[in-house]
Protein backbone atom coordinates (compact mmCIF):
# COMPACT_ATOMS: atom_id res chain seq x y z
CA UNK A 1 0.00 0.00 0.00
CA UNK A 2 1.43 3.40 -1.00
CA UNK A 3 1.94 5.76 1.92
CA UNK A 4 -0.34 8.39 0.47
CA UNK A 5 -3.28 6.07 1.15
CA UNK A 6 -2.44 5.14 4.74
CA UNK A 7 -5.01 7.11 6.69
CA UNK A 8 -3.09 6.92 9.95
CA UNK A 9 -0.04 8.58 8.42
CA UNK A 10 -1.47 11.33 6.23
CA UNK A 11 -2.77 13.51 9.03
CA UNK A 12 -6.07 14.82 10.33
CA UNK A 13 -6.16 17.72 7.87
CA UNK A 14 -6.18 15.52 4.80
CA UNK A 15 -8.76 13.17 6.35
CA UNK A 16 -11.12 16.07 7.00
CA UNK A 17 -10.50 17.37 3.51
CA UNK A 18 -11.30 13.98 2.03
CA UNK A 19 -14.49 13.77 4.08
CA UNK A 20 -15.57 17.12 2.70
CA UNK A 21 -14.80 16.13 -0.85
CA UNK A 22 -16.67 12.85 -0.46
CA UNK A 23 -19.75 14.55 0.95
CA UNK A 24 -19.77 17.04 -1.92
CA UNK A 25 -19.07 14.28 -4.42
CA UNK A 26 -21.84 12.02 -3.19
CA UNK A 27 -24.50 14.67 -3.31
CA UNK A 28 -23.27 16.19 -6.57
CA UNK A 29 -23.48 12.78 -8.17
CA UNK A 30 -26.87 12.24 -6.61
CA UNK A 31 -28.24 15.45 -8.07
CA UNK A 32 -26.88 14.52 -11.50
CA UNK A 33 -28.47 11.07 -11.44
CA UNK A 34 -31.79 11.77 -9.77
CA UNK A 35 -33.41 12.92 -12.98
CA UNK A 36 -33.13 9.48 -14.59
CA UNK A 37 -34.45 7.42 -11.70
CA UNK A 38 -34.46 3.62 -11.81
CA UNK A 39 -36.07 1.70 -14.65
CA UNK A 40 -37.64 -1.73 -14.45
CA UNK A 41 -35.65 -4.93 -14.40
CA UNK A 42 -35.29 -7.27 -17.36
CA UNK A 43 -33.42 -10.10 -15.70
CA UNK A 44 -31.10 -11.09 -12.88
CA UNK A 45 -28.10 -9.02 -11.84
CA UNK A 46 -24.77 -10.76 -12.40
CA UNK A 47 -23.91 -12.93 -9.40
CA UNK A 48 -27.15 -12.12 -7.58
CA UNK A 49 -28.35 -15.73 -7.49
CA UNK A 50 -26.10 -18.72 -6.66
CA UNK A 51 -24.92 -20.25 -9.94
CA UNK A 52 -26.57 -23.62 -9.35
CA UNK A 53 -30.00 -21.94 -9.25
CA UNK A 54 -29.46 -19.22 -11.88
CA UNK A 55 -30.95 -21.06 -14.86
CA UNK A 56 -33.87 -22.41 -12.83
CA UNK A 57 -34.80 -18.95 -11.56
CA UNK A 58 -34.40 -17.35 -14.99
CA UNK A 59 -36.51 -20.03 -16.70
CA UNK A 60 -39.30 -20.42 -14.17
CA UNK A 61 -39.35 -16.75 -13.17
CA UNK A 62 -40.83 -16.07 -16.61
CA UNK A 63 -43.62 -18.62 -16.25
CA UNK A 64 -46.39 -15.99 -16.23
CA UNK A 65 -46.69 -12.20 -16.67
CA UNK A 66 -47.17 -11.54 -12.94
CA UNK A 67 -43.85 -13.19 -12.09
CA UNK A 68 -40.25 -12.28 -12.94
CA UNK A 69 -36.88 -13.87 -12.17
CA UNK A 70 -35.98 -11.17 -9.60
CA UNK A 71 -39.35 -11.55 -7.89
CA UNK A 72 -39.03 -15.34 -7.72
CA UNK A 73 -35.45 -14.97 -6.44
CA UNK A 74 -36.62 -12.56 -3.74
CA UNK A 75 -39.23 -15.04 -2.53
CA UNK A 76 -36.80 -17.96 -2.44
CA UNK A 77 -34.12 -15.94 -0.65
CA UNK A 78 -36.64 -14.57 1.84
CA UNK A 79 -38.04 -18.04 2.52
CA UNK A 80 -34.84 -20.09 2.87
CA UNK A 81 -31.73 -18.04 2.14
CA UNK A 82 -31.07 -20.51 -0.75
CA UNK A 83 -30.85 -23.43 1.69
CA UNK A 84 -32.40 -26.52 0.02
CA UNK A 85 -32.52 -28.35 3.38
CA UNK A 86 -34.22 -25.56 5.33
CA UNK A 87 -36.92 -26.52 7.85
CA UNK A 88 -38.97 -23.82 9.57
CA UNK A 89 -40.60 -24.02 13.02
CA UNK A 90 -43.92 -24.35 11.15
CA UNK A 91 -42.54 -27.38 9.25
CA UNK A 92 -42.15 -25.54 5.96
CA UNK A 93 -39.60 -27.51 3.98
CA UNK A 94 -36.89 -26.98 1.40
CA UNK A 95 -35.61 -24.05 -0.62
CA UNK A 96 -39.16 -22.82 -1.36
CA UNK A 97 -40.47 -23.55 2.16
CA UNK A 98 -43.58 -25.47 1.17
CA UNK A 99 -45.92 -26.75 3.85
CA UNK A 100 -46.40 -30.47 3.06
CA UNK A 101 -50.13 -30.03 2.44
CA UNK A 102 -49.55 -27.23 -0.07
CA UNK A 103 -46.84 -29.29 -1.72
CA UNK A 104 -49.26 -32.17 -2.22
CA UNK A 105 -51.73 -29.99 -4.10
CA UNK A 106 -49.39 -27.65 -6.02
CA UNK A 107 -46.07 -29.46 -6.60
CA UNK A 108 -44.91 -30.18 -10.13
CA UNK A 109 -42.21 -32.48 -11.48
CA UNK A 110 -39.89 -29.72 -12.61
CA UNK A 111 -37.02 -31.89 -13.83
CA UNK A 112 -39.19 -34.57 -15.41
CA UNK A 113 -37.72 -37.51 -13.50
CA UNK A 114 -41.11 -38.86 -12.47
CA UNK A 115 -40.86 -37.61 -8.86
CA UNK A 116 -41.96 -34.48 -7.02
CA UNK A 117 -39.24 -34.01 -4.43
CA UNK A 118 -39.74 -31.15 -1.97
CA UNK A 119 -36.02 -31.22 -1.14
CA UNK A 120 -34.85 -30.99 -4.74
CA UNK A 121 -34.56 -27.39 -6.01
CA UNK A 122 -35.15 -28.68 -9.55
CA UNK A 123 -38.69 -29.50 -8.41
CA UNK A 124 -39.17 -26.97 -5.62
CA UNK A 125 -38.24 -23.84 -7.60
CA UNK A 126 -40.53 -24.69 -10.54
CA UNK A 127 -43.28 -25.58 -8.06
CA UNK A 128 -42.89 -22.21 -6.33
CA UNK A 129 -43.23 -20.44 -9.69
CA UNK A 130 -46.22 -22.56 -10.67
CA UNK A 131 -47.91 -21.85 -7.33
CA UNK A 132 -47.36 -18.11 -7.77
CA UNK A 133 -48.83 -18.23 -11.26
CA UNK A 134 -51.83 -20.25 -10.08
CA UNK A 135 -52.49 -17.53 -7.51
CA UNK A 136 -52.13 -14.89 -10.20
CA UNK A 137 -54.82 -16.65 -12.26
CA UNK A 138 -57.21 -16.60 -9.30
CA UNK A 139 -56.87 -12.82 -8.90
CA UNK A 140 -56.33 -11.76 -12.52
CA UNK A 141 -59.58 -9.74 -12.55
CA UNK A 142 -58.95 -7.98 -9.24
CA UNK A 143 -58.15 -4.24 -9.53
CA UNK A 144 -54.59 -3.10 -8.92
CA UNK A 145 -51.15 -4.43 -9.75
CA UNK A 146 -51.26 -8.13 -10.65
CA UNK A 147 -47.87 -8.93 -9.09
CA UNK A 148 -48.86 -7.20 -5.85
CA UNK A 149 -52.13 -9.10 -5.77
CA UNK A 150 -50.31 -12.38 -6.47
CA UNK A 151 -47.91 -11.77 -3.57
CA UNK A 152 -50.79 -10.77 -1.31
CA UNK A 153 -52.56 -14.02 -2.25
CA UNK A 154 -49.42 -15.95 -1.34
CA UNK A 155 -49.50 -14.38 2.11
CA UNK A 156 -53.20 -14.01 2.89
CA UNK A 157 -54.96 -16.22 0.35
CA UNK A 158 -56.63 -15.37 -2.94
CA UNK A 159 -60.05 -15.08 -1.30
CA UNK A 160 -58.85 -12.20 0.90
CA UNK A 161 -57.51 -10.37 -2.17
CA UNK A 162 -60.74 -10.88 -4.10
CA UNK A 163 -62.87 -9.85 -1.11
CA UNK A 164 -60.88 -6.65 -0.58
CA UNK A 165 -60.56 -5.85 -4.29
CA UNK A 166 -56.80 -5.74 -3.98
CA UNK A 167 -54.09 -6.11 -1.36
CA UNK A 168 -55.95 -6.63 1.95
CA UNK A 169 -55.56 -4.02 4.72
CA UNK A 170 -53.60 -6.45 6.86
CA UNK A 171 -50.31 -5.12 8.19
CA UNK A 172 -48.57 -8.46 7.70
CA UNK A 173 -49.74 -8.84 4.11
CA UNK A 174 -48.95 -5.27 3.12
CA UNK A 175 -45.54 -5.66 4.72
CA UNK A 176 -44.92 -8.91 2.85
CA UNK A 177 -45.76 -7.36 -0.52
CA UNK A 178 -43.49 -4.38 0.12
CA UNK A 179 -40.68 -6.60 1.41
CA UNK A 180 -40.64 -8.93 -1.60
CA UNK A 181 -40.97 -6.09 -4.10
CA UNK A 182 -38.11 -4.24 -2.42
CA UNK A 183 -35.93 -7.32 -2.08
CA UNK A 184 -36.48 -8.10 -5.76
CA UNK A 185 -34.53 -4.95 -6.62
CA UNK A 186 -31.41 -6.53 -5.12
CA UNK A 187 -31.70 -9.42 -7.60
CA UNK A 188 -32.66 -7.36 -10.63
CA UNK A 189 -30.37 -6.32 -13.44
CA UNK A 190 -30.91 -2.55 -13.48
CA UNK A 191 -31.91 -0.81 -16.68
CA UNK A 192 -30.03 2.49 -16.50
CA UNK A 193 -28.22 3.77 -13.45
CA UNK A 194 -29.03 2.76 -9.89
CA UNK A 195 -30.51 5.61 -7.85
CA UNK A 196 -27.93 7.21 -5.51
CA UNK A 197 -27.94 6.84 -1.73
CA UNK A 198 -28.63 9.92 0.36
CA UNK A 199 -27.09 8.34 3.48
CA UNK A 200 -23.75 7.44 1.88
CA UNK A 201 -21.80 10.50 2.97
CA UNK A 202 -22.65 9.99 6.63
CA UNK A 203 -21.64 6.34 6.48
CA UNK A 204 -18.28 7.29 4.94
CA UNK A 205 -17.74 9.94 7.59
CA UNK A 206 -18.17 7.30 10.31
CA UNK A 207 -15.73 4.92 8.62
CA UNK A 208 -13.11 7.63 8.18
CA UNK A 209 -13.22 8.49 11.87
CA UNK A 210 -11.98 4.99 12.75
CA UNK A 211 -9.13 4.81 10.21
CA UNK A 212 -6.07 3.28 11.85
CA UNK A 213 -8.04 1.24 14.39
CA UNK A 214 -6.70 -2.33 14.70
CA UNK A 215 -8.80 -5.11 13.20
CA UNK A 216 -10.65 -7.50 15.51
CA UNK A 217 -12.37 -10.68 14.31
CA UNK A 218 -16.01 -10.40 15.40
CA UNK A 219 -15.46 -6.78 16.37
CA UNK A 220 -18.52 -4.55 16.65
CA UNK A 221 -16.73 -1.43 17.86
CA UNK A 222 -17.95 -1.69 21.45
CA UNK A 223 -16.03 -0.21 24.37
CA UNK A 224 -15.06 -3.62 25.73
CA UNK A 225 -13.56 -4.41 22.30
CA UNK A 226 -11.53 -1.22 22.27
CA UNK A 227 -13.66 0.25 19.48
CA UNK A 228 -12.32 -2.35 17.05
CA UNK A 229 -14.15 -3.90 14.09
CA UNK A 230 -13.98 -6.66 11.55
CA UNK A 231 -15.05 -6.00 7.95
CA UNK A 232 -18.82 -6.43 8.26
CA UNK A 233 -18.87 -4.99 11.78
CA UNK A 234 -17.45 -1.77 10.32
CA UNK A 235 -19.96 -1.50 7.48
CA UNK A 236 -22.83 -2.35 9.82
CA UNK A 237 -21.76 0.34 12.30
CA UNK A 238 -21.21 2.91 9.54
CA UNK A 239 -24.73 2.52 8.22
CA UNK A 240 -26.17 2.27 11.74
CA UNK A 241 -24.79 5.79 12.25
CA UNK A 242 -27.17 7.05 9.54
CA UNK A 243 -30.18 5.04 10.70
CA UNK A 244 -29.87 1.97 8.47
CA UNK A 245 -29.64 -1.43 10.15
CA UNK A 246 -27.66 -4.00 8.20
CA UNK A 247 -27.21 -7.67 9.08
CA UNK A 248 -24.02 -8.61 10.89
CA UNK A 249 -22.52 -10.98 8.29
CA UNK A 250 -21.01 -9.76 5.00
CA UNK A 251 -22.89 -12.11 2.67
CA UNK A 252 -26.19 -11.14 4.31
CA UNK A 253 -25.43 -7.47 3.58
CA UNK A 254 -25.20 -8.24 -0.15
CA UNK A 255 -28.96 -7.95 -0.71
CA UNK A 256 -29.46 -4.61 1.05
CA UNK A 257 -29.99 -2.81 -2.25
CA UNK A 258 -29.42 -2.87 -5.99
CA UNK A 259 -26.08 -3.81 -7.58
CA UNK A 260 -24.36 -1.03 -9.57
CA UNK A 261 -21.80 -1.95 -12.21
CA UNK A 262 -18.09 -1.43 -11.57
CA UNK A 263 -18.01 1.76 -13.64
CA UNK A 264 -21.10 3.12 -11.85
CA UNK A 265 -19.80 2.86 -8.29
CA UNK A 266 -20.40 5.80 -6.00
CA UNK A 267 -18.95 6.65 -2.58
CA UNK A 268 -20.78 4.70 0.12
CA UNK A 269 -21.47 1.62 -1.99
CA UNK A 270 -20.55 -1.63 -0.27
CA UNK A 271 -18.02 -3.66 -2.26
CA UNK A 272 -17.80 -7.43 -1.83
CA UNK A 273 -15.25 -10.18 -2.32
CA UNK A 274 -16.04 -13.89 -2.65
CA UNK A 275 -14.39 -17.28 -2.87
CA UNK A 276 -16.71 -18.21 -5.76
CA UNK A 277 -17.63 -15.35 -8.08
CA UNK A 278 -20.77 -17.21 -9.17
CA UNK A 279 -22.10 -17.59 -5.62
CA UNK A 280 -22.84 -14.58 -3.38
CA UNK A 281 -23.18 -16.92 -0.39
CA UNK A 282 -19.40 -17.41 -0.61
CA UNK A 283 -18.72 -13.71 0.10
CA UNK A 284 -15.93 -13.45 2.68
CA UNK A 285 -15.14 -9.72 2.80
CA UNK A 286 -16.83 -6.33 2.49
CA UNK A 287 -15.59 -2.75 2.34
CA UNK A 288 -17.01 0.70 1.65
CA UNK A 289 -16.20 2.39 -1.65
CA UNK A 290 -14.80 5.92 -1.40
CA UNK A 291 -13.94 6.67 -5.03
CA UNK A 292 -11.01 6.40 -7.44
CA UNK A 293 -10.93 2.60 -7.12
CA UNK A 294 -10.42 2.57 -3.33
CA UNK A 295 -12.41 1.41 -0.32
CA UNK A 296 -12.20 1.80 3.44
CA UNK A 297 -12.10 -1.63 5.03
CA UNK A 298 -11.07 -3.66 8.04
CA UNK A 299 -8.96 -6.24 6.18
CA UNK A 300 -7.63 -8.94 8.52
CA UNK A 301 -6.03 -9.74 11.87
CA UNK A 302 -2.83 -7.76 12.34
CA UNK A 303 -3.92 -4.94 10.04
CA UNK A 304 -5.72 -1.66 10.74
CA UNK A 305 -8.79 -0.07 9.18
CA UNK A 306 -7.37 1.53 6.04
CA UNK A 307 -7.79 2.33 2.36
CA UNK A 308 -7.30 -0.51 -0.12
CA UNK A 309 -7.88 -0.93 -3.83
CA UNK A 310 -11.03 -2.80 -4.79
CA UNK A 311 -9.79 -4.27 -8.06
CA UNK A 312 -8.81 -7.72 -6.91
CA UNK A 313 -9.41 -11.18 -8.42
CA UNK A 314 -12.08 -12.01 -5.83
CA UNK A 315 -14.19 -8.86 -6.36
CA UNK A 316 -17.77 -10.08 -6.94
CA UNK A 317 -19.68 -6.80 -7.06
CA UNK A 318 -21.25 -3.98 -5.09
CA UNK A 319 -24.48 -3.01 -3.36
CA UNK A 320 -26.01 0.45 -3.07
CA UNK A 321 -27.58 0.27 0.37
CA UNK A 322 -31.06 1.67 0.97
CA UNK A 323 -33.12 1.81 4.15
CA UNK A 324 -35.97 -0.14 2.54
CA UNK A 325 -33.51 -2.67 1.13
CA UNK A 326 -32.01 -3.30 4.55
CA UNK A 327 -35.46 -3.62 6.16
CA UNK A 328 -36.50 -6.16 3.53
CA UNK A 329 -33.72 -8.60 4.36
CA UNK A 330 -34.86 -11.80 6.06
CA UNK A 331 -33.70 -12.55 9.57
CA UNK A 332 -30.49 -14.64 9.42
CA UNK A 333 -31.22 -18.33 9.82
CA UNK A 334 -34.94 -17.58 9.98
CA UNK A 335 -35.82 -20.72 8.08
Amino acid sequence: MRKIWLGVSIGIGLCLCLVGLLVVGVYSAASNLMGGGTAGAVGLAKGAVPAQYQQLVEKWGNLCPALSPPLLAAQLYSESGWNPRAVSPANALGIAQFIPGTWETHAIDGNGDGKKDIWNPEDAIPSAAAYDCDLAKYVKNVPGDLADNMLASYNAGAYAVIKNAGVPPYQETQGYVKTIRTLAKSFAKPVGRVAPSQQAAGAIYFAQKVLGTPYLWGGNGTADQGGRFDCSGLTKAAYHSVGIELPRVANDQWNAGAHPKRDELMPGDLVFFANDLSDPRSIHHVGMYVGDGYMINAPYTGAVIRYDKIDKPDYIGATRVTADGAKALPEPNAA
